[in-house]
């Protein structure tokens, strides 16, 4: 016991130095790390760790599946849940780039067809606010509906308030931009995504589409109680959250992002910088009108695919991806260009995100209190 207090002792006063070398305190990382896992009662867990754009630590822990006794690898297979839609607004970006999309031109521009023509969209092709909604909205969760349809009484999709009133995260916003990219460019978002994300960060175990290949190493997932839930083989392919990877790819992908790899340096900061100011109390429930005054002293805005908050070398942005049974996060810090990068098969993992950033990022400033509704 007296052990295990000293070289705790020893960690937190290494990780009063977030700024120094990550890669010289990766070992007490992980056993830190761990002990918190099994005080939370996670089953498994993964993180990469990011410094100077570098990929500088990749570990698993815990189980991919508990029943059969299963380990957690750097390569097994996990659901990305909404890191998907940062992965997407990285390659909308790139066409933007490009000269091939602009982020402030009506979807339904794009479009071939009249809206009223497309059974998913006839409920608001009456709608004069469908006129002006657009990519930024999408990407900026400020289109005006409910995160999803089916989440409303009737399950009908509906505009809520005028696209880029405020912020209100949403897949359906995600949905229509990748129905503008496929109808009106003629893109395959399955094939862009491989080609201008996966193939550039060399993620040879991510796709948006299930692959038979990925059952011989898959992670389960566990809810908040350890209920047991087996990996959706995810047969569509969706902007909002069809993304399977591994943590190995992740860690790749996210050094590519921080450092900008296929974009231009406008693109880049672009992503994240505070496109419109975020005043809800939290992030979820969705459309909920409660307000904080903390979101405003911070700064906290969303980018382009994510949030961000600070300014300078203070700036910090980041990204979840959530299900009952899944429970990943992304902090960056963007003046020193570190990262963590957490993926868990079991949603309580969330638990002790604040506390194993801190480890590793030093003090942020991160408003769990927004991302998680505490």
């Amino acid at each position: 016991m007296r052990f295990y207090v000293y070289v705790m002792i020893l960690l937190l006063a290494a990780c009063q130095t977030p700024h120094g070398p990550i890669a010289s305190r990766v070992e007490l990382i992980d056993a830190e790390l761990q002990h918190l896992m099994r005080k939370a009662d996670v089953k498994g867990m993964a993180i990469a760790i990011i410094d100077k754009g570098v990929l500088v630590h990749v570990a698993a822990f815990g189980h991919r599946n508990i029943e059969h006794d299963l380990p957690l690898l750097t390569n097994t297979i996990m659901y990305g849940a909404s890191l998907t839609k940062a992965a997407f607004s990285y390659m909308v970006l790139q066409l933007v780039d490009e000269a091939l999309f602009d982020l402030d031109k009506p979807l339904i521009e794009y479009l071939p067809n009249p809206i009223k023509s497309y059974e998913d969209y006839a409920d608001i092709a009456d709608d004069p606010r469908i006129n002006v909604l657009t990519a930024r909205h999408a990407l900026t969760h400020s289109t005006g509906f409910a995160n999803f349809r089916w989440l409303e009484d009737d399950q009908t999709l509906r505009f809520h308030f005028p696209p880029g009133e405020r912020y209100a995260y949403s897949g359906e916003g995600f949905y229509l931009l990748q129905l503008a990219l496929e109808e009106g460019l003629g893109l395959n978002v399955k094939a862009e995504m491989q080609k201008r994300v996966f193939d550039r960060f060399e993620m040879r175990n991510t796709s948006m589409q299930w692959r038979p290949d990925f059952e011989e190493n898959l992670a389960d997932g566990y809810a908040k109680d350890g209920t047991f839930e087996p990996h959706d083989e995810r047969s569509g392919v969706s902007a909002a959250g069809s993304m399977d990877t591994t943590i190995q790819d992740q860690g790749r992908m996210w050094a590519g992002i921080m450092r900008g790899d296929g974009l231009s340096e406008r693109a880049r900061t672009d992503l994240v910088r505070g496109q419109l100011g975020i005043v809800s109390a939290h992030q979820f429930p969705t459309l909920a009108e409660d307000k904080d005054s903390r979101t405003g002293k911070i700064g906290l805005s969303a980018g382009l695919g994510v949030v961000t908050f600070g300014e300078g070398k203070d700036k910090v942005w980041f990204k979840g991806g959530h299900n009952p049974w899944t429970g990943n996060m992304v902090v960056c810090r963007e003046a020193t260009q570190q990262c963590v990068v957490m993926l868990a098969n079991s949603v309580r993992a969330e638990l002790i995100y604040p506390e194993v950033a801190k480890l590793i990022l030093g003090e942020t400033g991160m408003p769990w209190w927004w991302e998680y509704n505490q």
